[in-house]
């Protein structure tokens, strides 16, 4: 038993964490509300908690469970630390299709719409793996900074439609992340992203190989470019996902599985659950933050988020080119595993 709970040891202590915060989230808004009264059986206390504050705790650990695990993915499959739904033009692609189904589908529902960003989410993070797939040198920075660009274009093509078809009111609800809208009836999409990261975790082991190479991939037989294919596939799904309900919230899938990788290794079945439970912390403590600094007025998320995401992703860049033999040979410790087991698998199969 003893050494089962140091090795899940962080685990256990986010997911305590988790629970622990998750609760006092109940209880902080403009209106109170306190146990006595729910227990008694008080209508609106009731009424208020069902509605209101546990649907929006629930919308927040489901984004940051789902944006963390894209993140996580996205960086495996391109190979680099800094890939993410926000670098990789991800989130971006996915306005736009929210806005192509404002302006040429005004009648659509929020599954309709929902749709739509799936669509355009998934072509954008295409669009943008093609892109530096061929980049004969995928220099650590050069990578992001593609996607960024990609990603600005993208943005700015959507911000004229916006502008052109007068839609830029419109458009600013999903431009800035907040969960203030989040009511009981309205959210329930952000509930797709526990499927995907269970299907992610199931494949997780194949998102590992694909991350070693075409080669490494296909001398142990898996399908280089459908488990590539389908890997993006999930990340924008559920980015695509999250940005209907809450809109944009950067950063998260970018610096959750780097500050994970730093203590867990880069094995993906390894650090996936840490990953999740760390990701959903993070996005409950900025959204506590947001609703406590200017009591009883409330910051948007976003804000919040992209200040210390900012600051936290300067120091990941000063990090990773600083001490970049370091960090490798950290995650060489998880990698490694696999890479063994990989070779011991390809000598099992000439064996055969």
């Amino acid at each position: 038993m003893a050494p089962w709970l140091s090795r899940h040891r962080s685990t256990l202590v986010l997911a305590v964490l988790l629970v622990v915060l998750s609760i006092y989230s109940l209880f902080v808004g403009v209106i109170d509300l306190d146990t006595s009264a729910i227990l008694a059986g008080d209508f609106e206390a009731i009424e208020l908690l069902l509605i209101s504050r546990l649907p929006r705790l629930l919308a927040i650990v489901c984004t940051g469970v789902g944006m963390s695990v894209a993140g996580l993915i996205m960086q495996q499959l391109c190979m680099n630390k800094f890939v993410s739904p926000t670098t990789g033009a991800t989130i971006s692609s996915a306005q736009l299709g929210i806005l192509l189904a404002l302006v040429f589908w005004p009648s659509a529902t929020l599954w309709q719409r929902t749709i739509l960003a799936f669509v355009f989410a998934i072509l954008g993070t295409w669009v943008f793996v093609w892109f530096i797939q061929r980049i004969q040198f995928k220099d650590v920075v050069m990578v992001p900074l593609v996607g960024i660009m990609f990603g600005n274009v993208v943005g700015g093509i959507t911000s004229f439609l916006a502008f052109r078809f007068d839609m830029t009111q419109s458009l600013s609800s999903w431009l800035v992340g907040h969960f203030s809208m989040v009511l009981r009836g309205r959210y329930e999409i952000v509930w797709l992203t526990l499927p995907l990261v269970v299907l992610a975790f199931v494949f997780a082991n194949h998102f590992n190989i694909v991350g070693m190479g075409r080669d490494f991939s296909k001398n142990l037989g898996v399908p280089y470019n459908l488990v590539l294919f389908l890997g993006l596939t999930i990340a924008a799904m559920i980015t695509a996902s999250v940005v209907v309900v809450v809109g944009a919230i950067s950063y998260i899938g970018l610096i959750v599985p780097n500050l994970v990788s730093m203590f867990k290794g880069d094995k993906i079945r390894g650090t996936l659950v840490d990953t999740a439970l760390f990701g959903a912390l993070f996005v409950l403590v900025c959204d506590l933050i947001g609703r406590l600094v200017i009591h009883p007025y409330e910051l948007p998320i976003e804000l919040i988020i992209g200040i210390i995401g900012s600051v936290l992703f300067v120091g990941l860049l000063l990090y990773r080119l600083n001490h970049g033999r370091k960090a490798i040979r950290l995650g060489a410790a998880g990698a490694s595993s696999c890479a063994v087991s990989a070779q011991s698998a390809v000598q099992k199969k000439e064996g055969e």
